[in-house]
């Protein structure tokens, strides 16, 4: 498999997919450009060889052309971190987008509007009516694929190589993200710097263990998380359960939590999961108190109390104090830790502590020579907020194609470069 570092990209124009799916203010000013810094070592690479670059992104989730999802906003920030004047394509398709790709010159730049304004580039066909019979939903689909076909086959003429250094959509089948790295050759397809780091740190945490692993499973939901505890099952040595899917466990095992979060439905999958546990041989840490609220507010009225034993009209917000003790020793044990998911509602600083607790255990456990992967949105978020970042081992920009690597998914984005 061809690397990044290895290849010269003098005098080749090179078609990159990133991922700048950045949060835009209502007047459109970046208010988070840690996506876009991400790439950049893999487009100073290439400008440095005296190679061209045709970025391709998506933002947000347009279902069609619309002004608020257009990457023109984001074309002035580019090219100052970037340190070149970024040119840009009104279109991906059209002939500007063609004639400006092939007028590229080596050092220079040019930024595609939104993939994602096409319905090609997911692959999906738009605008189908909600009553549509099964032959038309039939026939729209064939004729989607067909066409997303030409769509990923025009962005592939841009360019004499492709680099994908867009982790968050490597599990998405999308033209940009895995079909157009099949018009390259295995010499002259690769991933960027950002993607290498990912799928690295990935596969170090899941097939590369140092001894204890311990997982952090937060989250609202069981449901969410049912693929990726099964595969851990098979991996870690402690698995934390935390956050609002914790009081569906409590619940299930004859406490009571008032008006706690609970997916009533799950009740007996979370006795299976613990039981599948025990017969592994893995050791589920579950909370032994919580805080708790009148209300869901920062401004509520707080107590502490057992986990089983939440009064009614209370519900649990956060960790308590015990819980956060159990956590931190079980985590500062630990030589692998991967944690996806925050404790309580951390968003509220009344209710952030047990968060706090546990990334700071995180922190002082790769001190002390464990390996640490933060990933998912709201840990990340976590991380950022308490300044841990830079004491973890490794924050992963991924947040659905984490969690289905997690789940020991094969991404796509990611088998397309090594075929």
């Amino acid at each position: 498999m061809q690397t990044i570092d290895k290849f010269n990209f003098a005098g080749k124009k090179a078609f990159v997919r990133v991922d700048f799916n950045v949060p835009l203010d209502e007047n459109f000013n970046i208010t988070d450009d840690n996506r876009i810094r991400a790439a950049l070592p893999t487009l100073k690479k290439i400008l440095a060889d005296g190679g061209s670059i045709i970025i391709g992104s998506h933002l947000g989730r347009p279902k069609g052309v619309a002004d608020k999802f257009s990457l023109k906003h984001i074309v002035n920030h580019v090219s100052e971190l970037l340190g070149v004047d970024v040119q840009f394509a009104n279109d991906c398709m059209g002939e500007e987008a063609s004639a400006k790709a092939a007028a590229l010159q080596p050092g220079e730049v040019l930024l595609l509007e939104n993939l994602r304004f096409y319905a090609e580039e997911e692959g999906k066909p738009r605008g189908l009516a909600e009553d549509a019979s099964d032959e038309e939903k039939a026939a729209a689909k064939k004729a989607i694929k067909e066409s997303q076909k030409e769509f990923t086959k025009k962005l592939a003429s841009y360019a004499d190589c492709y680099v994908n250094d867009a982790f968050g959509t490597a599990h998405r089948a999308h033209a940009s993200t895995a079909l157009i790295a099949k018009y390259f050759g295995v010499e002259n397809k690769m991933f960027g710097f950002l993607m290498e780091k990912e799928v690295l740190a990935v596969n170090k945490v899941l097939n590369d263990i140092h001894r204890p692993f311990t997982a952090i499973m937060g989250g609202s939901k069981v449901s969410s998380k049912i693929e990726i505890i099964e595969n851990l099952l098979g991996k870690v040595d402690n698995l934390i359960i935390t956050g609002g899917m914790s009081y569906t466990f409590t619940k299930a095992l004859g406490g009571n939590i008032g008006l706690s979060i609970c997916e009533n439905d799950k009740l007996d999958l979370a006795l299976d999961l613990l039981k599948k546990a025990e017969e592994k041989g893995v050791k589920m840490v579950l909370a032994l108190d919580a805080k708790v609220a009148d209300a869901f507010s920062n401004t509520a009225n707080t107590q502490f109390c057992d986990e089983k034993d939440i009064p009614d009209g209370w519900q649990g917000l956060d960790i308590g104090p015990k819980t956060m003790a159990l956590f931190a020793d079980v985590i500062k044990n630990s030589k692998t830790i991967l944690w996806n998911g925050p404790t309580g509602v951390f968003e509220m600083d009344n209710f952030s502590d047990g968060s706090r607790a546990v990334g700071e255990a995180i922190v002082e456990a790769t001190k002390n020579g464990a390996f640490s992967l933060v990933g998912g949105g709201d840990s990340v978020a976590c991380v950022n907020k308490f300044g841990l970042a830079d004491g973890v081992s490794y924050v992963s920009t991924g947040g659905g194609a984490l969690l289905e690597a997690i789940e020991g998914k094969i991404l796509p984005g990611i088998a397309a470069i090594k075929e």
